[in-house]
């Protein structure tokens, strides 16, 4: 009897485990399945989210003749979800409101001067993200226009980069300008222009290259003494220097320049040609010993600097760069 029962006991076990396997496989598969099917749903609703996201981008320049940082912001309608004429308005309040967020990464890579970009001193906490929103807000604002097959809508932006350098000068009073013992006599200039147009040595390496912009360059001689940096400006001057191509130095006009470099540097420049660069970016330029004399030998010389009469010539591949 005994042994029937155990027999029958056991025949029920069996049974309940084999079902009870078959119930874990089971929910197994539900599982899976169920698994499977909310990521496809996710997945799904993210391809659409993509789909519906605007498209906007940013193309630009910075013109170092004119001072100028130029963008433009476009927006792809078909991807907003938008029809014209009906859908304007809210496109462009979509370029507004993308605005900042695209323009910041090219604006931050602005050089400032040969060691430093404003990202660099938004690192450094001397500029706050608070003063980088402020400065792009500046910008003047051209009405968007709608592309040709009126797929895109474009709003242009131009921000003068004296807004930048004049929001970067702190100093309340100009630093006094190196003097020499040596005195030389020197004729009184009305400007001050330096070619570095071509490839120089650059200082201290075996390697030359070409001067390229940033907002605050310096000047050095030969010497190493350092002859004009930014806390030399009068504070009523927003720019260090101008920077011009060489054509504008070789016109057929009685001064050889330009109108526009005429008002900055007048009709009796001193022409120099720099001898190298320097910096950890070639922004700094080296002028001969010789040259930095007849600067600083007057008065009415060593005022120009003050005055920010002072031009850069450059290559022209380097006075425009696009983003």
């Amino acid at each position: 009897m005994f042994t029937q029962i155990k027999l029958f006991f056991s025949c029920f076990l069996k049974r309940d485990y084999l079902f009870f396997m078959k119930a874990v496989v089971l929910f197994s598969i539900i599982i899976t399945i169920g698994a499977g099917y909310n990521a496809y749903c996710q997945s799904a609703q993210t391809g659409y989210a993509d789909a519906k996201r605007p498209v906007t981008e940013i193309t630009g320049s910075i013109d170092w003749q004119t001072m100028q940082f130029n963008a433009e912001i476009s927006l792809d309608l078909q991807s907003a979800g938008l029809r014209l004429p009906s859908g304007r308005m809210q496109a462009e309040s979509l370029l507004n409101e993308n605005y900042l967020s695209l323009i910041r990464s090219p604006f931050l890579g602005l050089q400032v001067d040969s060691s430093s970009t404003l990202e660099d001193l938004v690192n450094k906490r001397e500029l706050s993200p608070t003063d980088i929103e402020t400065l792009v807000l500046k910008a003047n604002s051209i009405a968007p226009s709608l592309s040709n097959d009126m797929r895109k809508i474009t709003a242009s932006r131009t921000l003068p980069l004296s807004n930048v350098t004049s929001f970067l000068l702190r100093h309340t009073r100009p630093s006094p300008i190196i003097r020499t013992l040596n005195l030389i006599t020197t004729a009184r200039y009305t400007g001050i222009i330096i070619i570095a147009s071509d490839s120089l040595p650059v200082y201290s390496m075996k390697s030359s290259a070409l001067a390229v912009p940033c907002l605050f360059p310096k000047i050095w001689d030969t010497e190493m003494n350092l002859i004009y940096e930014r806390n030399i400006l009068e504070i009523s001057n927003t720019s260090l220097v101008r920077y011009s191509s060489s054509q504008n130095i070789l016109q057929n006009t009685p001064s050889g320049l330009t109108p526009e470099l005429q008002a900055i540097v007048g009709d009796r420049p001193l022409r120099i040609f720099a001898t190298g660069v320097f910096g950890v970016k070639p922004t700094d330029l080296i002028i001969d010993r010789s040259d930095a004399l007849l600067i600083i030998s007057s008065e009415e010389n060593r005022r120009l600097l003050s005055q920010g009469r002072v031009v850069f010539v450059l290559n022209d591949t380097v006075l425009q760069s696009g983003f």
